[in-house]
């Protein structure tokens, strides 16, 4: 197994957790297939394609909408051609002041160091409550 697909996906964390977005956008393949989580909010227009969909559609909405959003994936797994990561995400729903904390897990497929597909899955309820639209 090589290490550049781990390389880049540990890379893109430490990018995000900087707010370096051209970094992070960097290591996603001009063509990636991105997936929000069934029932989490920025679903809606899954998927998302190339970086600029991926910008706009999530990152955008979550720096917009949460005050202190961040992801905390503290472990990587290399599956090769896969790289799993797993954590949790924080942040509090601005329009709700309603904190969230869900666990999270995300799946990357690879190709030569960029990212091809991306597929989130997290604990929608967690965020469904802080965001009010279930309590």
């Amino acid at each position: 197994m090589s290490s550049q697909n781990y390389d880049a996906i540990k890379e893109l964390y430490t990018a995000f957790t900087n707010g370096d977005m051209p970094n992070v956008l960097a290591v996603l393949h001009e063509d990636i297939i991105w997936n929000e989580a069934e029932n989490f909010p920025y679903a809606d227009n899954n998927p998302y394609q190339g970086p600029q969909a991926v910008l706009e559609g999530v990152f955008a909405r979550c720096g917009g909408e949460w005050d202190k959003f961040a992801v905390h994936m503290n472990t990587l797994y290399d599956a090769g051609d896969h790289i799993i990561a797993t954590g949790k995400y924080v942040g509090t729903f601005k329009k709700t002041g309603v904190s969230m904390n869900p666990q999270a897990v995300h799946i990357w497929t690879m190709k030569e160091g960029k990212a091809v597909r991306f597929q989130q899955h997290i604990d929608t309820l967690d965020v469904a409550k802080a965001t009010g639209l279930t309590t």
